[in-house]
């Protein structure tokens, strides 16, 4: 055979070549596709969709990258033979390919909600927040820090050290849950870093196993360490001014200039009431942006409107057959609940302490504790208690009551 007719036959035969470089280019771009169609906000994501999705997005980089490496192998292997339209096809598959692995790699998520790797903190006052905004705070021992609300909805994590323990601060906008995590498992060390949502909640995917983390649960839905619990570390969501009051040596959390810009402004929450949400509470008679106060206790999860609490003020009820007692701070708009005592009963009050108990008539102040009277001294031991809108605590505790008082 001449070198022409080698020529022209191999011109004859690349359609199986061209065959297999689409198919290469299909499942790389697939790789890309998958998660981003599966893993998005407003979109309801299945048990089993979710776990393949995720499976696919972890296998990504690989998959896609060995698929541009075939793709580009043929066409060097039949670039001098091939026809100059089969050249074209070959040259754009290669892109397709290549581009598709190259985002594999990319955080998507990270690219939108940049992450804050290197916090920083000031005094109380040094940085700006205003009096009315929410903050996470969080105590351990002797160091006390907050975490402003709008600052950790576009960051949704910060890995931090308070008082020598490695925490995780999180915090959801779409389902109004700030929730604090420590980063130690079985004596090892995780770093957490945004991994997406699912049915409107944020999840969370640690550095060191991949293992990816339900931020409102705290539990490994995917991974190797899959059906493992984060414990949880006390917070409180509070206004700035009730923190500062009584955390005056307290740190705040600065913002990151470079993106602080790109903050959710103040009035953030009639936004986010706006949205989609994909968890259908129809049957529970209960609109999906209602806000609750998720109280687990003694066996049972409870929620409370926000709104019954603060027109109430102070809420005295049982939760698994035990008391508790619900306060609102001197500001009218900061929440605490507590293990109640059931020979005391409790009042509101104004002036010194948020309430009195009628049996002695002593005061007691936002901390739980009787600073007046004959009970002085005494406090109530407080207990974990998140908002979060009523779609995302009805999803994450389907057999929930509801206060109705």
């Amino acid at each position: 055979m001449t070198q022409v007719q080698e020529i022209r036959a191999a011109k004859v035969g690349t359609g199986k070549p061209l065959a297999l470089a689409f198919l290469c280019t299909v499942v790389g771009v697939a790789c890309l596709a998958i998660p981003m169609y599966v893993i998005r906000p407003f979109r309801p994501q299945g048990a089993q969709a979710l776990s393949f999705a995720l499976t696919v997005r972890q296998a990504g980089p690989w998959v896609a990258g060995l698929c541009a490496v075939v793709v580009l192998l043929l066409l060097v292997r039949y670039w001098r033979t091939a026809r100059i339209g089969s050249r074209i096809v070959l040259v754009g598959l290669f892109a397709s390919s290549a581009a598709s692995a190259v985002m594999t790699h990319v955080n998507i998520f990270e690219r939108m909600f940049h992450p804050y790797d290197s916090p920083a903190f000031g005094s109380a006052d040094e940085v700006k927040v205003d009096p009315d905004d929410k903050v996470l705070a969080v105590r351990i021992g002797q160091e006390a820090r907050a975490y402003p609300i709008r600052t950790m909805g576009y960051h949704h994590i910060v890995n931090d050290t308070l008082e020598g323990v490695p925490i995780a601060v999180t915090y959801c906008t779409l389902c109004h849950t700030g929730l604090v995590w420590s980063r130690v498992l079985d004596g090892k060390l995780l770093h957490f870093r945004l991994a997406g949502i699912n049915n409107g909640n944020a999840l969370l995917r640690d550095e060191e196993t991949s293992s990816i983390w339900q931020q409102s649960t705290g539990e490994a839905i995917y991974g190797p360490l899959k059906g493992r619990q984060l414990k949880e570390v006390p917070s409180n969501e509070l206004t700035f001014a009730l923190w500062k009051g009584e955390q005056p040596q307290g740190k705040v959390l600065k913002p990151d200039q470079t993106y602080a810009a790109e903050y959710d402004p103040k009035d953030w929450e009639k936004h986010v009431e706006k949205t989609r949400t994909v968890v259908d509470t129809a049957k529970s008679g209960i609109a999906p942006h209602q806000l609750m106060l998720g109280v687990s206790f003694a066996g049972e999860n409870k929620a409370y409107p926000i709104e019954a609490i603060l027109a109430a003020k102070l809420i005295q009820d049982r939760v698994g057959g035990s008391p508790v007692l619900i306060v609102v701070g001197p500001d009218g708009a900061s929440i605490r609940v507590f293990e109640g005592d059931a020979t005391l009963t409790f009042v509101g009050r104004s002036g010194d302490g948020v309430m009195s108990d009628t049996q002695t008539g002593s005061a007691w102040n936002f901390q739980g504790c009787a600073v007046d009277g004959e009970l002085k001294g005494r406090c109530q031991k407080q207990l974990e208690a998140h908002e979060d809108y009523w779609f995302d605590w009805m999803n994450h505790h389907p057999e929930s009551t509801v206060f109705k008082g």
